[in-house]
Parts: C-alpha cells; sequence; structure tokens
C-alpha cells in the first residue's frame, strides 16, 4: 500500500477554489504570483490607512483638551477621553436642528432629482417630440457653464420670487434649493442613456394597449429604472448633504440652515471655538456620510464602473 502523499500547504487556503479575477487557482502554485499577490495586498492594505486615517486623526484630534493640541509633545491619541463633549456641544449648538434641516433638504432634493430629470430624460429619449434634439443640446451646453458663474443670476431670480426674505421661517425656503436639483445635467444624462437603452417593444406594447405617455412612464418605465433611480437618489443625496454656496445665499434664518452652514457660521463666533469642539463639530457632520457611504457603496461603486462603459 502506498503511503498518502502528504499535502502542499496553501499559503492563501481561501484562493485555493478561486476561478474568476487576474488570478486564479492554479496561478497560485507559482511562486512569483504568491509574491506579486502578496505585493497587492499589502498595497491595498496601505491605500485602507490612507483612507481611514484622516477620520481615526479627526477623531482623536477632537477628544484632545486644548491644552494637549498646543501641547509640543506631540501625542496621536488623546491622555484622557472626555466623551461628554459630546453632549454638552450637541446641546449648546442645538445641533439635532441643523440634523433636521438636512434631511429635509436632502429628502427635497432626492425627490426633486428623480421626478423631474427623469421627465426630461423620458420625453428626450422615448416621447421624442419636435425639437428634443435641440432640448438635448440646451441640456449640455448648460452643463459647459461653471457652476460658479450661475449663481449671481440665480440669486437675483431666488430674489425675485420672494426667497430671500429673512422674515420668511418655514421649509418653503429649501424650494429653489430642492428646483436646482431637479434641474442637473448630469442627472437628466444619466436618465437618458438609460431610457433610451430600454426595449422599445415594451413601450410600444403598452401604446397599443391603450396606455398614454403618463401611463406608460408610471407603470412601464419607472418600474424598469430602479437601478437607474437608485444611483441618481445616491448622488443627490451625498450632494445635497454637503452643499454649502447656495443653501449659504439663501437659507438666512439661523433656524433653517443645514450641517454645513451652520458649522461655518458657528466657526465664526465670537469668542471663537476651540479647535477640539469645532474639530468635534466636523467629526458630527462627516459621520452621516460614512453611514450612508457604507450601506449604498455597492450602487456607488456600480455607478462609478458603469459611466466607464459602453453596451
Amino acid at each position: 500500500m502506498k503511503p498518502r502523499r502528504k499535502e502542499k500547504k496553501i499559503l492563501f487556503p481561501r484562493m485555493k477554489d478561486k476561478r474568476g479575477g487576474f488570478f486564479n487557482f492554479a496561478d497560485y502554485r507559482k511562486t512569483s504570483n504568491r509574491v506579486v499577490y502578496g505585493v497587492m495586498v499589502a498595497f491595498l492594505l496601505l491605500f485602507a490607512f490612507v483612507a481611514v486615517f484622516p477620520i481615526l486623526f479627526l477623531f482623536a484630534s477632537s477628544m484632545k483638551s486644548v491644552a494637549e493640541i498646543n501641547s509640543t509633545t506631540y501625542t496621536f491619541w488623546p491622555r484622557q477621553w472626555d466623551f461628554g463633549k459630546i453632549s454638552v456641544l450637541w446641546t449648546r449648538f442645538d445641533f439635532g436642528r441643523y440634523y433636521l434641516n438636512t434631511l429635509v433638504y436632502v429628502i427635497g432634493a432626492v425627490i426633486a432629482a428623480v421626478v423631474f430629470n427623469s421627465l426630461l430624460a423620458y420625453a428626450v429619449a422615448v416621447v421624442k417630440p419636435i425639437g428634443y434634439k435641440v432640448i438635448n443640446v440646451l441640456v449640455f451646453l448648460g452643463y459647459m457653464v461653471p457652476t460658479i458663474l450661475n449663481i449671481f443670476p440665480l440669486l437675483q431670480e431666488i430674489r425675485a420670487f420672494g426667497f430671500l426674505d429673512p422674515d420668511h421661517q418655514s421649509y418653503l425656503t429649501f424650494l429653489p434649493l430642492w428646483l436646482g436639483f431637479g434641474a442637473n445635467a448630469y442627472y437628466y444624462m444619466l436618465f437618458r442613456d438609460y431610457f433610451a437603452r430600454l426595449p422599445k417593444g415594451l413601450v410600444e406594447a403598452a401604446s397599443m394597449d391603450g396606455a398614454n405617455q403618463v401611463q406608460v412612464f408610471l407603470r412601464v418605465v419607472l418600474p424598469l429604472s430602479r437601478p437607474i433611480i437608485g444611483i441618481v437618489a445616491i448622488f443627490a443625496m451625498t450632494a445635497s448633504y454637503s452643499d454649502f454656496l447656495l443653501p449659504y445665499c439663501v437659507l438666512q434664518q439661523q433656524e433653517l440652515q443645514t450641517i454645513v452652514v451652520g458649522i461655518y457660521n458657528i466657526s465664526n463666533t465670537n469668542p471663537p471655538l476651540q479647535m477640539p469642539d469645532f474639530l468635534l463639530l466636523i467629526l458630527l457632520s462627516v459621520i452621516p456620510q460614512i453611514i450612508i457611504f457604507l450601506i449604498f457603496q455597492r450602487q456607488i461603486m456600480n455607478a462609478g464602473a458603469g459611466k466607464g462603459s459602453k453596451e
């Protein structure tokens, strides 16, 4: 009876059944390929550290005292952790109100971005009325104009409609900000490209069954467009959360300011805010964005990859 052959120890056990990717299970048998794989893993860990380090640095610095921040002897972690300062700052600046205002702004921006841009894209890509090519060209010409150049005429229009009244303290003040996301050339482009690739037979079949354009859009096109709706919603969510310039000009009432605008105004208070407290406020503003990315990271990455390919 022949002795059993000793199995060779595999450096990366999970790779023995790998079939796809740059390396498959057979490639890992070579020492050179294992070295290359190890170097790749090391680089990925390094990039991950570079991405996470600013958040750790912000967290550690915000927990330090003023003396530690100004000390000539540097320490990364604080000598004494003081988590009670979070509740103190939260109550002092009524930070929950900033979160509520930002939530209202984000929800309105997402709804406007999805509804208005999808309607225009449906008209251009599917309905194709007379002059739809002119509309398409005008939208892309507007996309070529830098956003900063549109601020002044846009503010003049907002003022003409009475939305810059300091005594106006309702959430209707967010309306021009929401409509700005509803007229976004990039979101329109995403919807238009997606609608143009939908099977035309489904739209024609619905029309032959007696459905009008609104019914076709609501019952046929939108149910098939959930992936692109999710992508546009995520983009609008992250963009509206971090938007500063236009909300700073429009939201003149302190009770309606968003997180980004509120932190900017807090930084200009007299006496000035201590550096650890200011860093802690920045950390509080970053945490929701991190949570959003962790929840929707697959959709965000797929959106970025999908824009680089053509069918």
